[in-house]
Parts: structure tokens; C-alpha cells; sequence
């Protein structure tokens, strides 16, 4: 007795749908490992914007060692052609589509990433890049001025950030909101108080704050709806001979600057376990001796990965 068997599909004649579902549950290094090159299809399937709204490399560190002059790292070569590859390929298969890319805090860019990224992510809303120990200023600046729809940064504290903020100003008329994972001293605040009034979103969690740069803050961000200062450690610099101090708790200066905030975020908490990691580490939080992955934590949930 002969049974009909029913016409089963080959993996290249899937519908597409199917396909991109398929993909969807795969990470960067599967994306990036040859599927587009199966056949016609899968390429198709591969190259669908869905997958690559979000390149996530949070996963990817640089193999390096610190060395005592600029940019003070050095980064293995392979870590270098690794990210290049990937880049290479990601990128050629989003075709532009990335709206959001998230970077780990240990790996190193340099120039020629960051250049080869802005041009071919023009529509990137969203970059998180705590590291840029090898990108220059140029660079940077160039690579915002690429992104005009730019809505929100997560980037570490530098020494001077005035032409970076500027061309945020110039450039990204939708920018509002950023996170520093560094120090904030008053010359950032005035900074950001003078290029980007209408920021509606900021993150300073983790970091050593002076309270005259948060003053400066809140009286110059008037259009600041949420400002999270959990776990910071705030230093008050009285004039001299008074030595520096540090906050135990916010001063009623502070609490009332802040009532118009919707969303006022702080913790001084003796027993939070990361009020106490940001005090150990002097207000400059060694990401790498804790857990994996905890530095994408934020309480603003916009701001967290």
C-alpha cells in the first residue's frame, strides 16, 4: 500500500517570515558566521531590518593591557580584526537600518571603526560607547555630525566634552538623553547646561558628583524631567581653609532645586551594596571586578541595556 507523503520544504525554499524569526533567536556571531552566504534566501532573510535594528556588541571585549601614556591601552591586534570583521559584515547586512548600538565598556574602537560605522548607520538613534580611549575628538565629532538623529548617548566622562556637546547641539535636534559613567565636575555641567538646555534625560549614577555641578545642573537643565544621581558619591568644596566634604544626605538647596523634576532618582544608602562600590572606588567605578554585565544596570529604564 503506497502512503502520500506530504511535499516537504527545503531550508531554501522557507518562507521568509519563518527565516527571520529563526535568525532573530540567534546572537551577533551567528548573524555575522555565513548564513547570508547559504543561498538567495537566506541572504534575503538575513539583510531583514528587523534583525538588525539592534547591534548589541556588549558581549565583545578588546584583549588589551593599560600602558601609561595616551590612549592609554593597548589593544591586541586580533581583538582588532575580530570587531573589523564584524563590523564589516554586520553592517553590510543591516544596509543602514541600525537604529541602536551598544558597545561593552571594555572594548576599544578606534578612528577608523568609528569612522566606518557612521557612514554606514545613518539612521543610529541610540549609541552606547563608555570607551573611546583611541577615538579622537575629530572623530567623534565627525561621526555625531554623521548622526542627525541621534536621540540618546551613554558615554564616559572626559576632560574636556565642550566640542562633542556642541556638535550634539548643532546636529541632533532630537538629542535628549544621556548618560555619563565618570566623574562630573563643574565645567561638564556648565557644558551641558550651555550646549544642550533641552536635555530631558540624565544619568550621573556611579560617580563621583561635586554639588556645585549638580546646582549648575539643576538650575541650568530647565527642561530636565528625569535625573538620576543613585549611588554617587557628592562632594561639597567649601571655600578655603575648609577642607572638601562629602554629602551623607541632600541638603534642602538640593531637594528644593530638584521638586520640579518628575523623576528625582538618588540613593545615599550606608548598607546599598553599590553606594558602597562607588565609595571604595572613589567615585570612579571599576566595572570589571564585579559582575558581568552589571554596568548596563540604570534605574531610568530608557538608559539600561
Amino acid at each position: 500500500m503506497e502512503v502520500d507523503v506530504p511535499d516537504r520544504k527545503k531550508w531554501e525554499e522557507m518562507h521568509n517570515d519563518i527565516l527571520v524569526k529563526i535568525f532573530q533567536t540567534f546572537d551577533i556571531f551567528d548573524l555575522t558566521s555565513g548564513i547570508a552566504q547559504v543561498c538567495s534566501t537566506w541572504r534575503h532573510a538575513a539583510c531583514d531590518p528587523f534583525l538588525w535594528e539592534t547591534l548589541d556588541l556588549s558581549m565583545l571585549k578588546s584583549n588589551f593591557i593599560k600602558i601609561p601614556l595616551e590612549p592609554y591601552v593597548y589593544v591586541d591586534g586580533r581583538s582588532d580584526k575580530t570587531l573589523t570583521r564584524l563590523l564589516k559584515i554586520s553592517l553590510n547586512l543591516s544596509r543602514g537600518n541600525i537604529s541602536t548600538l551598544i558597545f561593552h565598556f571594555n572594548l576599544y574602537v578606534h578612528d577608523d571603526q568609528l569612522t566606518y560605522i557612521a557612514e554606514r548607520s545613518p539612521k543610529l538613534k541610540r549609541l552606547v560607547l563608555p570607551a573611546w580611549n583611541r577615538i579622537k575628538r575629530t572623530v567623534i565629532c565627525k561621526a555625531i555630525n554623521m548622526w542627525q538623529d541621534l536621540e540618546s548617548l551613554t558615554m564616559p566622562s572626559i576632560a574636556n566634552p565642550l566640542c562633542i556637546m556642541e556638535q550634539i547641539s548643532n546636529n541632533c535636534k532630537n538629542f535628549s538623553q544621556l548618560k555619563i559613567m565618570g566623574p562630573c565636575d563643574m565645567f561638564f555641567a556648565h557644558t551641558l547646561a550651555t550646549c544642550l538646555p533641552n536635555l530631558k534625560v540624565l544619568s550621573l549614577r556611579c560617580s563621583m558628583l561635586f554639588k556645585d555641578a549638580l546646582l549648575i545642573i539643576l538650575d541650568g537643565l530647565k527642561h530636565l524631567e528625569v535625573l538620576n544621581i543613585s549611588h554617587c558619591v557628592i562632594i561639597e568644596v567649601p571655600p578655603p581653609p575648609a577642607p572638601r566634604k562629602v554629602l551623607k544626605e541632600l541638603d534642602e538647596l538640593i531637594i528644593g532645586k530638584a521638586s520640579r523634576i518628575r523623576e528625582f532618582v538618588t540613593c545615599m544608602d550606608d548598607v546599598c551594596v553599590m553606594c558602597r562600590r562607588t565609595w571604595v572606588d572613589e567615585g570612579f567605578l571599576r566595572w570589571y571586578k564585579y559582575e558581568e554585565g552589571l554596568w548596563k544596570d540604570d534605574e531610568v529604564r530608557s538608559l539600561a541595556i
